[in-house]
């Protein structure tokens, strides 16, 4: 009980304060919300990915064996989310508005202040959860745009289209700079890292102002769907993969922690920007949100018992 009130207390609280701020600015000034999505896919996003890239160390044989362990869970994910899709007849764009809540889960924002909670700062379980953040991000920003653009401009157009964002140059610098041991000079990292701690409250407090044009109805069956399988399938299936490769100890823990995130804000951001459902992107990480205050700590709890 005592680390269900200390998650709520440090992580879900001061995302829905955030939140909070959005659905009021909006409420009173009504914000314009795909201007708020596109500063943060071509300003924030990318700034945020450059610096934790090029200020992380990571090893090689690490980076490879999270590498193979994401891999396989997102594209289980993937077809475990298209088998859901055809069962539930989702179509077209809401099936890629589906498919894309469950594999983009949260691993910055909340990921990462929990494995630093749970661990306590310990340096090579954060290391994995920079890893999983960076290769979420990587897969959000290439896939995940790519998926929606190609539903109106076609596969070639989107794919094209790919390498007009920045986040794909922004993480090219990141990894190569850090590789080469390049300084940075102050002028440039201190706006950098302004950019990238901005990141999180822009993406935040824009979820909060598209909630404040949310209408709720019945009839969110794709929603309890997608809440489902994000979080309770999702961590049930990343133990099995653990479990049948054997892995153990801290690497374990966290892997099995990272995969139990809720939804990503930036799945909802994308959304939004590519106007492919965006309220029902919205409502599964609100929701989502709110009940990983469970699940998680459940996860936890399983993580620590078990490993």
């Amino acid at each position: 009980m005592t680390e269900l009130l200390t998650i709520v207390r440090d992580i879900i609280l001061p995302v829905f304060i955030l939140m909070s701020i959005g659905f009021v600015l909006h409420k009173k000034f009504t914000l314009n919300i795909s201007t708020l999505a596109k500063m943060n896919i071509y300003f924030l996003v990318p700034g945020f990915i450059f610096v934790k890239l090029y200020s992380t160390d990571i090893s090689f044989q690490l980076f490879r064996n999270v590498f193979f362990f994401f891999a396989l869970f997102v594209l289980i994910l993937y077809v475990i989310s298209i088998l859901i899709a055809k069962i539930f007849k989702l179509e077209g764009g809401k099936k890629t508005a589906f498919s894309n809540s469950i594999m983009f889960y949260n691993s910055g924002n909340y990921g990462v202040p929990v494995n630093d909670l749970v661990f306590k700062s310990d340096p090579f379980a954060m290391s994995i959860q920079v890893i999983v953040l960076t290769l979420q991000n990587i897969f959000l920003f290439s896939y995940g745009i790519f998926s929606l653009q190609s539903l109106n401009k076609g596969k070639l157009r989107a794919a094209l289209g790919y390498f007009k964002m920045p986040v794909l140059y922004a993480m090219l610098a990141g990894i190569l700079l850090n590789v080469a041991s390049v300084s940075i000079p102050s002028f440039i990292w201190v706006p950098a890292n302004y950019i990238a701690d901005a990141m999180v409250a822009m993406a935040l407090v824009m979820l909060g102002a598209q909630v404040a044009e949310l209408r709720f109805k019945s009839g969110l069956l794709s929603v309890y769907l997608s809440l489902a399988t994000r979080l309770v399938i999702g961590p049930i299936l990343a133990l099995g993969i653990i479990l049948i490769f054997k892995l153990d100890g801290i690497f374990a823990q966290a892997l099995l922690i990272s995969s139990a995130m809720p939804t990503s804000v930036n799945s909802a951001v994308i959304a939004q920007e590519y106007d492919n459902h965006p309220n029902f992107a919205a409502q599964v990480v609100m929701f989502s949100t709110l009940l990983s205050a469970i699940t998680v700590t459940i996860v936890i709890y399983a993580a620590k018992l078990l490993f």
